[in-house]
């Protein structure tokens, strides 16, 4: 800014004020050998965890392992997998039960897969959230879980891929069916 008398505002000298009470200089606080060596042992302990968790850890051993899908590399001439839920309606219609559709991410799903596979009834509850959300959707009378395994060959699609219903529930066994 540029005052009235032609000088710029950040032209003029900065007056600097100091505590006269304060030294000039700081003072250097040095370490006690067993502060050293407590410090010391500490660096070497966490060094030793984070070098045992990337030799033998896993996703679950984070922070002191590895994230897999970061630090291994996939074949590229094995499959890729998709996993997908699915309603079906007594007219054979296919309804995604993804997303939006029923409140619950594809990962979320994925990370539930082994419970589910144990308890196929779980599906029923995503039945029920769909029917919630859709009330005017047609009735379901069946979910299944389907993988779909995509072929590749040197990390490229060939065309090629197969669909496997990994879990299916019967919803019309079910107290008021579907819904």
């Amino acid at each position: 800014m540029t005052r009235l008398d032609g000088r710029r505002s950040y032209d003029g000298r900065v007056q600097l004020q100091s505590d006269p009470d304060l030294p000039a200089v700081a003072e250097v606080v040095s370490l006690s050998p067993a502060g050293r060596i407590a410090r010391l042992a500490a660096v070497v302990a966490v060094l030793a965890v984070v070098l045992a968790g990337t030799v033998w850890g896993d996703d679950h051993a984070f922070p002191f392992g590895p994230f897999r899908m970061y630090s291994t590399r996939a074949d590229p001439n094995a499959a890729v997998i998709s996993t997908r839920v699915v309603g079906l309606t007594a007219a054979g219609e296919e309804v995604r039960l993804s997303g939006g559709q029923v409140g619950l991410r594809r990962a979320e799903f994925e990370g539930q897969l082994p419970r589910i596979e144990a308890h196929p009834e779980l599906l029923g509850l995503l039945a029920d959230s769909y029917a919630q959300r859709h009330p005017n959707a047609a009735e379901l009378v069946e979910v299944q879980v389907v993988q779909r395994h995509f072929e590749l060959s040197s990390g490229q699609q060939t065309g090629v891929f197969d669909d496997r219903v990994i879990v299916d529930y019967d919803l019309s066994g079910r107290a008021g069916g579907g819904k």
